[in-house]
Order: structure tokens, then sequence, then C-alpha cells
């Protein structure tokens, strides 16, 4: 296979050849455990909770210049951030963004890009929610705000930052997806066919970018005890009570425990995600691996990431767009 990477691709180098595909982003792969992020610029969606939340402190303490943002403001979450980077003397700023809203996400990513200096290094897309049961019973209010945050938000948010990395020449994008991005759980609701959706966008992001000097790096998480657990509940329980009963009559055992799901039981370290996110950020550009599994146990997307991989460059590999594919596989 060509020494082909993101770097001698902007130099003018096109080449094609079978895939090197990359499974995993094992320790090894990583810089060391406590990056430098000192310099760098980042701004990452649903900071309220979960991977969001620990990223923005995580980030910051790094050294980063962070932009942690979430919608409902006022609220004690933000209150919290403030006063916790006012305490440590860090770099983060809390701006108010629903990704729902295409006036927040313009708004918001404007007044990151101003206090940023112009354009922002790295965009993480983390904001997300989950609703459960059976495909049938997902009505078009669930199904459209769980499309609307999962795969528009993110959309909104690149195109508002993409301008501006796109004329510096740099960038990261980091999706948070899942492992149901790539596998199939029976009755988890659309949480599937966004993730499976934020992935195929992320990824023809990641051909179409690699031009520009700009990398994305997909996320897939296994299942952590962040606060994902309480707020499906409370959507699906939401769900389960508008429902009608010729759509509930097909699932009675799999209706009864809707709203009802307990992931606290789960021992992962919720850190997992924000500390290989910050090793991806530390890394060079081109070099940054397309999809980064993490999960202590076991991971049942990598084999169906390899496929798909090796499936895209054999079918387009000799093509015009052989050049792009074979920068990003073989980063």
């Amino acid at each position: 296979m060509p020494d082909l990477n993101r770097r001698t691709l902007l130099a003018g180098a096109a080449a094609t050849g079978a895939l090197a595909a990359t499974a995993s982003f094992a320790q090894a792969d990583m810089v060391e455990a406590t990056p430098d992020l000192s310099g760098k610029s980042i701004l990452i969606t649903g900071c309220s909770s979960g991977f969001g939340r620990l990223g923005a402190e995580h980030y910051a303490r790094l050294g980063a210049k962070v932009f942690a943002t979430m919608r409902n403001m006022p609220r004690r979450e933000a209150d919290e951030l403030r006063i916790m980077a006012l305490d440590e003397k860090l770099d983060l700023q809390v701006i108010e963004i629903d990704v729902t809203s295409d006036e927040q996400v313009e708004n918001g990513v404007s007044e990151a890009l101003m206090a940023a200096g112009g354009s922002l290094d790295v965009i993480v897309n983390n904001a997300g929610i989950g609703l459960t049961g059976p495909i049938e019973v997902q009505d078009m209010e669930a199904t459209r705000l769980m499309f609307d945050t999962n795969v528009y938000g993110p959309h909104r948010v690149v195109r508002a930052a993409l301008p501006a990395m796109r004329e510096r020449g740099s960038g990261l994008i980091i999706p948070i997806s899942s492992q149901l991005g790539k596998v199939i759980v029976p009755f988890s609701g659309q949480y599937s066919p966004t993730k499976f959706a934020l992935e195929a966008m992320n990824q023809a992001m990641a051909y179409e970018l690699v031009q520009h000097g700009i990398d994305v790096s997909i996320v897939q998480p296994g299942g952590y005890p962040t606060e994902i657990w309480r707020n499906r509940n409370r959507y699906t329980s939401e769900l389960k009570a508008r429902a009608d009963e010729e759509h509930l009559a097909g699932y009675p055992q799999v209706v009864e425990r809707m709203g009802e799901e307990d992931g606290t039981g789960r021992s992962a370290d919720p850190m997992d995600v924000p500390r290989a996110i910050a090793s991806l950020i530390a890394m060079p550009c081109g070099t940054r691996p397309i999809r980064v599994p993490v999960h202590p146990g076991r991971k049942p997307q990598i084999a169906i990431n390899e496929v798909i991989d090796a499936t895209q460059i054999d079918w387009l590999g000799g093509s015009r767009y052989g050049p792009l594919m074979s920068a990003v596989h073989s980063a």
C-alpha cells in the first residue's frame, strides 16, 4: 500500500491501494495519557452532564480554551462550571446552545469563534438523547426529536464552524457516536438509526474535508453510567404515556419495561471517553484514526468497521475518490 496520509495528499500526492484498517485505539497508539492541550480551542455540545461535562473540565485542566455549551440556561450546571473555572483559574466559557435551534447554534458558535480569535481547533459534537421501545411505538414527535438532536444538531454545529476551519486549513471534528452506531439492539427505538446516520454523515465529511487539512474522528463509546439513562427514561416514559394502544399492543413485555432502564450498575469509568478524546486532539493532523472504539469490555463494532472500510476502498479506491479515502483510512 502506498504511504499516503493527509499531509502527502495535501502536497499533491495521489495513490490508491488496499486498506490498512485502523480497528482499535490501543494505548500504544495514543500520546501520553495526560497530553498538553495548551493553545487548543475546543467547543463541546451537551456539557450539562456525562461525557460533555467531564470533557469540558478535563480539556480545560490540560490547558485548552474550552467553550462548554448546553441548552436551557440559566441552569445550575452552568453555574457549577463557571465557579469551577474561576476556582481553578481555567480558560472555560459557558455558552448557551440548543443544538435543535438554528439561531442558538449560529449565535453560540459565532460567540465562540470571536473569543477564539476567528477559528476553533476542535468541535466535539457530544449532545445527544435516547428513547427506547419498539420502532412502531416511536411516534413522529419522538422520531423528530431524536433525529433533530442526534443528527441535524451536529450538522448545524459543523456547518457553523467549518468555513473558518477551512479558511485556516486545519481543524478536528469529533462526533460522539456509540457501539449502536454500527450494531443494533432490538427495541432501542430510534437510537441506532440516528447513530448510524451520524456515522455516515461524518465518514462522508472525513473524505470531503481531508483536502482542507481537517480531520474527523468518530468516537464509539460502549455503555457507561452517565445521566443518559435518567434522561432516556424520562423521554421514554413520556412517549409511553401518549402512545396509542394499537401500537403498544404488539409488544406487551417490552412496553412494560419502557422508561425503567437502569444503567447505574455499569462499572466502566466515563472518563475513558474524555481521555481518549484528549489523546486524539494531541495527535498530529493526518495521523488520527477515522473511528475510535472506547470501552474496557467488548467492542462488537470493530469487525463491522473493518468490513465497511475495506468495502469502501475496494469499491472506490481506483476511482477519483481513491486518494481521499486512502488518506483517511491510512491514518
